[in-house]
């Protein structure tokens, strides 16, 4: 890692977009630190200081401290990613949608364009059921409102404040992609939860101090935490080789081919997408449920609580389906196999075309089950040990999954760059083992 960073650090393009990276990542977390207007600060504060263990308190991780403040990026980026789930989705079932998918970078455009669409509406919606709630809400003691001056110039200037505020994270994201080291989104929510880490451990000590968590137990949650990304990183990094072999080939004079290869195949090929996926969803309507104080709402918002059997089922279900719906997505056996056959590659011992793709796919699957199965108990374990020993904070599996596989991605990123301008300081100690 060491020897990367130095690598980078010497490349002037490659330093040029991990400066610009970090601007932007900047600017978001400037962004966090400007609230939305016609909100009493502290009646805020006193009311997510006694929700810290719950969802608000998760959702509050995710957006880097911004729902906590009420600021303009409150919402954070949650809203495109549900945009981009019901998309993926509808790309499967509508022919239209399908079509534009395989048209290459235009249809993609296409179809970012539509995302970017729904985010807006997402974000409306959103925003004006958020608005609604916090009208109704106080703090939990003195009984002192939320909300300075109720009324529709509160929930239309909060609507389009925090819609904003999500477009602007949105671009943000996009910009790093195009200009910066790539994985925009995803090192937004890297940054969201990194820069809660120092105020919980502020707290941990706190609770210590208090006698409300024992010293002895530090070293144990330490632990976990350590082999929670020990388990992470070994599954990220571990790989199934199928063994390629080409034909040998007469061109012209010359003989071609005949050389070794593999297929690498990751155990979780998704990546943090499936958690993310699932906590946004899982997120929504828990979120709304918190502000609507109807009777029928909060009887479902009590089910589906934040640790609840049915939530945590519903939870590891979403996450399965995401593992297998975007490996499905993102890798297609029949693809590989046909341009195996077209450059003169086979698997030994099994036959080219049909067989070969029936042969990846079964492959796939069991690594999806292994992956699927992996993520799931990082994801729902430690979350549940944590809020049994009543911990100060949320950072459990899904965060810790998040961080450490954006971390893995963006030092192949980064890689990848550097060799890609002919620099070979990597090769020498041994290339970065990728996710992807």
């Amino acid at each position: 890692m060491a020897n990367a960073l130095q690598n980078a650090a010497s490349t002037p393009e490659l330093r040029r977009r991990i400066t610009f990276t970090l601007l932007m990542l900047a600017v978001y977390r400037a962004g966090v630190q400007i609230p939305t207007p016609g909100i009493n600060g502290e009646a805020l504060a006193a009311f997510f200081e006694k929700n810290a263990g719950t969802l608000f308190g998760m959702f509050n991780m995710f957006s880097g401290g911004a729902l906590e403040n009420f600021s303009i990026f409150a919402l954070g980026i949650m809203p495109y990613i549900s945009a981009s789930i019901i998309f993926q989705l509808l790309t499967v079932v509508i022919p239209q949608l399908e079509a534009l998918s395989k048209e290459g970078e235009a249809g993609r455009r296409k179809i970012t364009q539509y995302t970017r669409y729904a985010t807006v509406g997402l974000s409306l919606i959103q925003g004006m059921m958020i608005s609604v709630g916090l009208e109704g809400m106080a703090a939990p003691v003195g009984n002192e409102m939320i909300v300075i001056a109720p009324g529709w110039g509160f929930r239309l200037m909060t609507m389009l404040t925090l819609t904003s505020g999500t477009a602007f994270i949105m671009w943000l994201g996009e910009q790093v992609t195009e200009r910066g080291i790539g994985n925009g989104i995803s090192l937004i929510i890297f940054a969201g939860i990194v820069a809660r880490m120092p105020s919980a451990i502020v707290n941990t000590f706190k609770m210590i101090g208090s006698g409300e968590m024992t010293v002895i137990f530090v070293p144990i949650l330490l632990a976990m935490m350590g082999a929670v990304i020990a388990i992470v990183i070994f599954f990220e990094t571990a790989q199934r080789r199928i063994p390629i072999q080409y034909a040998k080939r007469m061109v012209g004079r010359q003989m071609y081919g005949g050389q070794r290869s593999h297929l690498p195949l990751k155990i979780n090929i998704a990546g943090v997408i499936p958690p993310i996926f699932a906590s946004s969803i899982m997120m929504f309507p828990a979120t709304i449920g918190g502000f609507i104080q109807i009777d029928w709402v909060q009887q479902v918002t009590s089910k589906l609580a934040w640790g609840s059997p049915l939530h945590t089922l519903l939870y590891v279900g979403m996450i399965v389906f995401f593992c297998f719906f975007y490996t499905a997505v993102t890798f297609n056996p029949v693809d590989v196999s046909e341009n195996l056959k077209k450059n003169g590659g086979f698997i030994p011992g099994v036959r080219p075309g049909k067989k070969t793709a029936e042969f990846i796919d079964k492959i796939i699957t069991r690594l999806t089950v292994i992956g699927a199965i992996y993520v799931s108990l990082v994801c729902v374990l430690p979350t549940m040990l944590i809020n049994k020993l009543n911990v100060p904070f949320y950072f459990g599996g899904t965060a810790l999954l998040i961080v450490v596989g954006v971390a893995i991605d963006t030092l192949s990123q980064i890689e990848s760059h550097s060799i890609s301008r002919n620099y070979d300081g990597f090769l020498k100690t041994g290339r970065i083992k990728g996710r992807r």
